[in-house]
């Protein structure tokens, strides 16, 4: 799914657009014993419960593609086999959510795979789209719908113990002790089956959601979902950094990773417009580094050192491995910053037999704070 494809079923989530027929819902506590289940018919809920509903499912939507949003595959294994993931995914689908002995174990799958130590609450809902045209300018034609998207939403939110405190009583007029109660929070993961890829519904594919995207739950990933997890995008640079240093070995020279950095970057800007992000595939990544000046034979060791760390089937997603924000080059004792557009103002030079990091300066230079002046500056003050 691109961005274009999930802020469209994310405008669902509204109190105009809302079309949810069910929610469904089980709460674990920290012993994963299930304490509280629920089943009903979402638009019956009161109107302020509804809301914070909605708020929880917009959340299960958001972040970028290739870090809190992952597009995953179902192996082929998972839907010819009668006990595969995707296969009990359609049947949960296809329900509606109705059937009482489904949800029950979708609620244990659930409390097998999650690590959680703590007390969670599991929500489940459904709801049918009914897709509609969209016209050359850009509108939406509800009239000339021709397939509807039915799908299940599910949120995994910790639930904690809110913080001791004062409070005001206003009945009493009193400042006493808080009342603690059991708050939901917002969503650790989740996921949206089937997809909505191409605007229609894809039972191959989901998209899996999760808050923090240097930490994936594989068990939860493998075991309930059986999909296949892409490299998390926090291990995605640290993984990229390591193979160029590995390939490149003594000639992972300063100016090869400059011209590495502006080129990804390039990439980036030229695609900025694009709702697919950019993945970069092995090819892509062999393509880059030859621009860049690498040659050939590091590139092959690159390829190699590629199959191997990350697959050679797999993607690198461009904005997980590039800083577009800033060009950083770091020594033991001294970290530089620059502007990314202007990197050219740092180069390296070998002085007295000594090699140094030489930084163009303007006659804007401040020093904690302290506007001073350049030298050459001082010495040619008319000039």
């Amino acid at each position: 799914m691109n961005k274009k494809e999930i802020s469209e079923i994310k405008k669902r989530f509204t109190k105009t657009k809302c079309s949810i027929s069910r929610i469904c819902g089980c709460y674990v506590d920290a012993e994963k014993e299930k304490r509280m289940t629920l089943k009903e018919a979402f638009l019956g809920l009161p109107e302020e419960e509804m809301f914070k509903y909605i708020d929880i499912f917009r959340k299960t939507l958001s972040g970028s593609i290739g870090k809190t949003l992952l597009n995953m595959e179902f192996p082929t294994e998972q839907e010819t086999s009668e006990d595969g993931t995707q296969r009990f995914l359609m049947k949960l689908v296809e329900s509606g959510l109705e059937d009482e002995e489904l949800l029950n174990q979708f609620y244990d799958k659930v409390i097998e795979t999650y690590q959680y130590p703590e007390n969670y609450f599991i929500i489940l809902v459904h709801d049918a789209y009914d897709i509609p045209k969209i016209t050359s300018d850009g509108i939406e034609n509800f009239d000339a719908s021709e397939y509807v998207y039915d799908y299940i939403l599910c949120s995994i939110c910790p639930v904690k113990l809110t913080k001791p405190g004062l409070s005001y009583n206003t009945e009493t007029n009193h400042i006493q002790d808080r009342i603690r109660d059991w708050l939901v929070q917002p969503p650790e993961l989740g996921f949206l089956f089937p997809a909505f890829n191409d605007r229609n519904t894809d039972i191959h594919s989901l998209l899996y959601y999760t808050r923090k995207s240097d930490e994936v739950d594989l068990a939860f990933t493998d075991e309930l979902l059986g999909c296949h997890l892409p490299l998390p995008a926090g291990s995605q640079k640290e993984t990229f950094n390591a193979i160029i240093e590995e390939s490149l070995g003594r000639d992972c020279e300063y100016d090869i990773v400059k011209s590495i950095h502006e080129n990804l970057n390039e990439m980036v800007a030229e695609n900025k417009e694009n709702p697919e992000p950019l993945a970069l595939d092995k090819m892509d990544m062999s393509k880059l580094l030859q621009k860049s000046g690498v040659e050939q034979e590091k590139i092959e060791t690159f390829e190699e050192r590629f199959d191997e760390s990350i697959g050679e089937k797999e993607v690198l997603m461009a904005d997980n491995i590039s800083n577009t924000r800033t060009f950083e080059v770091r020594t033991p004792d001294v970290t530089v910053r620059v502007n990314p557009e202007r990197t050219d103002l740092v180069e390296t030079r070998v002085s007295d037999g000594v090699p140094c990091l030489v930084i163009e300066l303007n006659d804007l230079v401040e020093v904690n704070g302290i506007q001073v002046v350049a030298e050459n500056t001082a010495e040619n003050p008319d000039e």
